[in-house]
């Protein structure tokens, strides 16, 4: 379906000035992600901290010339430009996905083709998943890409769907009232499934009957609504304000409901569960015993069963149902390899999913894919290929390798289409490539691995995987990002952020987690020493980075890199002086430390007058910004000293500006004063130990994330008799018949020797198991015994989610910072996105 922008102006209400009727394939709400300009409409959203107005002269100078506007824009200044004048582009946004929606009310059969509509607290992702993956043989399916499924992703999704798709599968979230009524209006689901009220995104309802009501607002319109008996019970009342043309067919073990479970039958690894439709029984079997993944199959299961798919087709697609993977893994490879993992679907949705990904990774030009047959995808293999070829050019792949019969006859039939900056590598499946698999044909390259469960490309990961020993961190970055904006709605618009990436980024990775904050635009880097800024430098990072503590060794590396020092002291303000002097540069960006109270490094409030004539005089430098430490913005009690230190701080900035003759960047907020002293903004702020999920002011303003989760493997059980003893030195004595587990983690990895003989516990089965006797170099031992099912080879977490790092250094006696920054290197970090 082609949209001129004409057209589209029509249809959200628009003002328009044309220059060019261009037609619009692609809708762009990210300045990051252009693939393909000249097609392109540009949404120019407003949020919290960002104005996409903002990026319109960035995006003008990307051969962007299409865009949806509310503000008042010079056009003289975009003379090839067309704009769209709208009142709210959000709603905007909402109004022409609605539209698009509409156009698939005729097609393909009548009454238009079947859209399925989901919604509820948890498993939505999971039930659209395997829905898509049970269904995609009898259908042409469009679904949500990930979790798409706010009041920006869900118009995203739906303009996904072309006259080539036979079914649609799309999830609707919601966090407070009002917001359901408006995606109902944009997916229009002919089919509902309501996966369950619970708990979960309850902030923004009254209880949960409101939650259950507002929900319920998408079947609206809804031929049929599936769902559990549970949810539904004694909400009647809710149910008949959708109208009485609307089915509800609920699954539960009671006679009323159209979906009777008969049996739920766990086993070692599968479940096998029993239902009574149309008086006739229906068994199938799962490979899962958990009980959230037995709901969300029965779901699946009734929705087959209202679609008619053959009984014998049902039970052999659900036996072969496998977890949903909703994350992309970041690992370290071979030969300084960097490996994405996606090995679990190759659809064009996703694709364009972990291309985006790929371009948040810094610092590596060379970007290979190893991508499978793309399956059931509705478009003609020549143009189906030719569409991925154009996508890994946009994103400057420079080497695709690919397997299958499919993709290896089609590539060969295009490669005079080809971009010669494209090589191909072509190998008809999993097997031949593994069997012709070299590790030095890997080198230094980031390398996305993406296909269809079938090719089970876990194989090639393995192969390409850095080898190291089973402990690992685990770095969510999803949650570094969310982290971010939980901070960002405390502070006003124009206050800046210096993300603080000092000591490996606490112990995270320093060039992977400031990639991900530079693609989330945040203004200053901060870290402790040059060596730390070369790094990044060296990664690709190119935000200002301020080094705290600059060395006269490092100069020259400041300068090569473009880093930019801190100055806290006369000796080093004239070492750095007389060294940029001896190399010719002026006006050099420099930030300024004050001594207010932490007695650590910056200059005396008594000597800013000096320092002030000093920098007025030199050529030299340029103050970027002047700052201080607050020594207890955590602690209440010591707010009258925190204030004495604000004090200082402003006397001393003013006092330094005026002698300089030029305003300057002013900020003292650490991540504890952004929580506690809001009118400590001052011009920036520096976030540090809160980016990374401790709130060190133990507020309940701030719903943070874990980022990283510490885990091993228990090697080997022992099945001790009482009296025997454990570890070095005999300190540790079981009092009974026990089963000791020993863990591949010790403290040379970073697990403090002071958590042994019982001060320590570790996460094993939903259960904190002690840890006994000493902790070793590379092995610590824990008490497993009355925990069930405990297997050598078992996942345990050291901290994580379940257990807070918090909790640890608690029990260590010591802070977080100390414990996450502590983590030894030959632990292998593993960067994930879901």
């Amino acid at each position: 379906m082609n949209y001129r922008l004409s057209h589209i102006a029509g249809i959200i209400n628009a003002e328009a000035i044309i220059v060019n009727d261009a037609v619009v394939d692609h809708l762009l709400l990210d300045s990051r992600k252009i693939y393909s300009a000249a097609t392109s409409l540009f949404f120019a959203l407003k949020g919290q901290r960002r104005d996409g107005h903002q990026f319109i002269p960035e995006l003008y100078e990307k051969n962007i010339r299409n865009f949806v506007v509310s503000e008042k824009i010079d056009t003289t200044k975009y003379p090839e430009a067309n704009f769209l004048f709208a009142d709210d582009t959000l709603k905007a946004l909402q109004q022409l996905a609605a539209y698009h929606r509409k156009q698939f009310n005729s097609l393909s059969r009548p009454g238009g083709i079947p859209v399925i509509g989901i919604t509820g607290s948890n498993g939505k992702t999971i039930v659209k998943e395997w829905l898509y993956h049970l269904l995609h043989e009898d259908y042409n399916i469009v679904r949500s890409p990930k979790s798409y499924n706010s009041q920006i992703g869900v118009p995203l999704s739906v303009w996904q769907m072309s006259e080539q798709h036979t079914l649609a599968i799309l999830e609707a979230g919601i966090s407070q009232q009002g917001e359901m009524g408006r995606l109902q209006s944009i997916i229009q689901p002919t089919i509902g499934i309501l996966t369950n009220i619970g708990e979960a995104h309850s902030e923004g309802f009254i209880d949960q009957e409101h939650k259950f009501r507002e929900k319920l607002a998408l079947f609206k319109n809804c031929a049929v609504v599936i769902g559990k008996e549970f949810d539904f019970e004694n909400r009647k009342e809710f149910i008949e304000l959708l109208g009485e043309d609307i089915k509800v067919l609920t699954w539960g073990f009671s006679k009323q409901n159209e979906f009777i479970v008969r049996a739920v039958e766990k086993k070692d690894s599968t479940t096998d569960i029993t239902l009574i439709h149309h008086s006739g029984e229906k068994k199938i079997t799962i490979p899962f015993t958990d009980d959230a993944s037995i709901e969300n199959a029965i779901t699946c299961f009734c929705v087959l069963l209202y679609l008619s798919i053959d009984d014998a087709v049902i039970r052999d697609r659900m036996k072969k149902l496998q977890p949903v993977n909703m994350r992309l893994e970041m690992k370290n490879g071979i030969n300084n390899c960097v490996i994405i993992n996606d090995s679990y679907s190759a659809d064009l949705s996703s694709l364009e999913i972990a291309l985006n990904f790929l371009d948040q990774q810094s610092g590596v030009s060379k970007k290979t894919i190893i991508l499978s047959d793309f399956l059931q995808s509705g478009l003609p293999d020549e143009e189906l290929y030719d569409h991925i070829l154009s996508s890994l050019k946009k994103h400057n792949v420079s080497r695709l390798i690919g397997i299958g019969e499919r993709i290896s006859g089609n590539l060969q039939s295009l490669s005079g289409k080809q971009n010669q900056e494209l090589s191909a590598e072509l190998f008809v499946s999993t097997e031949d490539f593994i069997k012709q698999f070299r590790s030095s044909h890997f080198k230094e390259e980031i390398i996305l691995v993406k296909g269809a469960r079938l090719f089970a490309f876990e194989q090639i990961v393995q192969l390409l995987e850095q080898k190291a020993h089973q402990t690992i961190l685990e770095i969510n970055l999803n949650a570094i990002v969310h982290n971010l904006k939980e901070y960002q709605k405390l502070l006003m618009p124009a206050t800046k952020v210096m993300a603080m990436v000092k000591a490996f980024a606490y112990g995270s990775g320093g060039a992977e987690i400031a990639g991900i904050l530079q693609y989330y635009k945040v203004d200053y880097l901060g870290v402790a020493y040059a060596d730390e800024g070369v790094e990044l430098r060296k990664a690709g990072i190119s935000l200002p980075i301020m080094v705290m503590n600059p060395e006269e060794s490092t100069f020259e590396s400041i300068i090569e890199h473009n880093l930019e020092p801190e100055i806290y002291s006369f000796d080093i303000l004239n070492s750095f002086d007389a060294f940029l002097q001896r190399e010719g540069l002026r006006q050099y960006p420099v930030h300024i430390e004050v001594e207010t109270g932490m007695n650590r490094l910056g200059f005396e409030t008594g000597k800013i007058k000096e320092l002030a004539e000093y920098l007025q005089k030199a050529n030299t430098l340029k103050v970027q910004t002047v700052f201080t430490h607050l020594a207890a913005s955590e602690d209440p009690q010591q707010d009258p000293f925190t204030f004495i230190q604000r004090d200082k701080f402003i006397s001393a900035a003013i006092q330094l500006e005026k002698g300089i003759g030029y305003s300057v960047t002013k900020h003292l907020g650490n991540s504890a004063a952004i929580v506690r002293y809001p009118e400590l903004q001052m011009d920036m702020v520096r976030l540090g130990i809160g980016l990374y999920g401790i709130d060190s002011t133990q507020s309940e303003r701030l719903n943070l994330q874990a980022v990283a989760s510490l885990k091993s493997t228990i090697a080997q059980l022992k099945y001790l008799k009482a009296g025997e003893s454990v570890s070095y030195n005999r300190k540790s004595i079981v009092e009974k018949d026990s089963v000791i587990a020993t863990i591949r983690i010790g403290y040379a990895d970073g697990y403090p020797r002071r958590l042994g003989n019982g001060v320590g516990k570790i996460w094993v089965k939903e259960k904190l198991a002690p840890v006994i006797g000493a902790v070793c170099m590379d092995m610590t031992m824990i008490n497993v015994t009355g925990i069930p099912d405990v297997q050598e080879g078992d996942e345990v977490i050291i901290f994580g989610k379940e257990l807070p790092v918090q909790q640890i250094a608690e029990w260590a006696e010591t802070i977080p910072y100390e414990i996450m920054t502590g983590i030894s290197q030959r632990v292998k970090r593993v960067y994930f996105e879901e």
